[in-house]
C-alpha cells in the first residue's frame, strides 16, 4: 500500500472523494447488492463504461453516453424486445418463468405467466421464453425453453394471455433441444437456433432427442428445414440489413465465435466462415457469444466477452459497452437511438446516435 505524508493531498482526496460520494455509493450499491425481487431502479444509475477501439463509434454511440440501470433483481434476464405499438420494452427472465414490461412511464411490471413452460409437471432448469420476435402481422412470437417449440402468443399486445400456437417444436420426427433466439426474414420465413440450455441436464439430459443442436428455418407453409448443424452451442442470430448475409453466435466457451453466412434465394444458408473469434477474451471478461441485434447501417450489437461488442460488417471490434456482467442479449428502439440491454439480474440502456 502506497502511504501519503502530504496533509494538502490528503485533504484534497478527501475533497474529490466527498463531491463524488453519493455517485459512487448509488452505482456501487445497484451493481453489487443483491436483490430478492426484480425492482425498477430508482433512481436509474450507472455503471460499467464504454470502451473505444475506433474512432467511428463516436458516430454511432451517443458522445457521453452512460450505461444506465433501468430495473434490477432478476435470476437471468434475456431476450428484450420493443413493442412499437405498446410503447414500451418486454423481456423474460428465464428461470421463475415470467415476463417482464417495462416503459418510462409506468415501470417494471411482470407482462406474461408462464412464459416458456405450460406443463403441470414441476421442473428445473431454464424453463422460460428466451428470444422473442414479432411475426409479420406483428403477433408475438417466443423462444419456449421448457415446452421445447417455437410458439405465438394467441392474444394481442395489449391483453397478454398465457395461451399458445405451436410454430416447430420437432424436426424428422424428433422433439427439438429448447429453442433459444429467434428472427423473421422480411419474406415471413422464421429463423431460430436450438441449443440445449433449456434441458434440465444440458446435453446429458436424457430428453434430449436431436444428437446435434442446429439452426432452422420455418417456411410460411410451416415445414422445417435445418439449415446447419455444425455450431455446437448456435445462439444468437440476426439478418444485414439486405438480408443476404445470416449472423449466427457461437456460446461454446471452447469456441466463442460469430459465423456469417450467405442466404441463398430459398432461404437456404451457404459459405458459413468465422466473422469473429473472441475464444481468447474469455479469459479476461465474462460473457460468451449470445444475442445480437444488426441496425440500419449494418453495425453488429453482439453481446459476449464483457458485455455488448461493437462491429463494422467488416468485422472490425470497434469497442464494447462495458457492462460488468455476463450479458445476455440487446434490443433497439424503433429509431435505433437506444440501446436496451440484459445482463444477468439487470435491464440496461445506453443512448445511441
Amino acid at each position: 500500500m502506497r502511504i501519503f505524508k502530504n496533509f494538502h493531498f490528503l485533504l484534497l482526496v478527501s475533497l474529490v472523494v466527498g463531491a463524488c460520494q453519493q455517485q459512487e455509493k448509488a452505482t456501487t450499491a445497484t451493481t453489487n447488492t443483491a436483490v430478492t425481487s426484480p425492482m425498477t431502479q430508482s433512481p436509474i444509475t450507472t455503471t460499467g463504461s464504454i470502451e473505444k477501439l475506433d474512432e467511428s463509434l463516436d458516430d454511432i454511440i451517443k458522445l457521453g453516453a452512460k450505461i444506465e440501470i433501468l430495473a434490477r433483481g432478476f435470476t437471468w434476464s434475456e431476450g428484450p424486445l420493443w413493442l412499437p405499438q405498446e410503447n414500451k420494452l418486454i423481456f423474460n427472465d428465464i428461470p421463475p418463468n415470467t415476463m417482464y414490461q417495462w416503459s418510462e412511464k409506468s415501470g417494471l411490471q411482470v407482462y406474461l405467466k408462464p412464459a416458456g413452460y405450460t406443463g403441470t409437471t414441476p421442473r428445473g432448469g431454464e424453463i422460460g421464453a428466451n428470444g422473442l420476435a414479432l411475426d409479420p402481422d406483428g403477433r408475438l412470437v417466443l423462444c419456449q425453453h421448457g415446452d421445447r417449440r417455437m410458439a405465438r402468443m394467441d392474444a394481442p399486445l395489449n391483453a397478454p394471455t398465457p395461451k399458445y400456437v405451436t410454430l416447430a417444436d420437432s424436426y424428422e420426427g424428433k422433439k427439438l433441444n429448447s429453442p433459444n433466439d429467434a428472427v423473421y426474414k422480411s419474406n415471413g420465413d422464421l429463423y431460430f437456433t436450438d441449443p440445449p440450455y433449456g434441458l434440465e441436464k444440458n446435453m446429458d439430459d436424457p430428453a434430449k432427442e436431436l444428437p446435434y443442436q442446429g439452426v432452422y428455418r420455418v417456411a410460411k407453409d410451416g415445414t422445417v428445414h435445418l439449415l446447419t448443424k455444425e455450431l455446437s452451442r448456435p445462439n444468437g442470430l440476426a439478418f444485414s440489413p439486405d438480408e443476404k448475409k445470416l449472423y449466427v453466435a457461437n456460446s461454446d466457451p471452447d469456441r466463442a465465435i460469430w459465423m456469417v453466412y450467405d442466404v441463398q434465394p430459398d432461404g437456404s444458408i451457404t459459405n458459413g466462415k468465422v466473422f469473429f473469434d473472441a475464444t481468447d477474451m474469455l479469459k479476461k471478461e465474462p460473457g460468451n457469444p449470445d444475442g445480437l441485434k444488426i441496425n440500419k447501417d449494418g453495425i453488429l450489437f453482439a453481446t459476449g466477452p464483457g458485455g455488448v461488442l461493437i462491429f463494422s460488417p467488416e468485422g472490425k471490434h470497434l469497442g464494447t459497452i462495458k457492462t460488468g456482467q455476463a450479458t445476455a442479449n440487446c434490443a433497439f428502439n424503433p429509431d435505433q437511438t437506444e440501446l436496451y440491454i440484459t445482463a444477468h439480474m439487470y435491464l440496461m440502456r445506453v443512448k445511441l446516435k
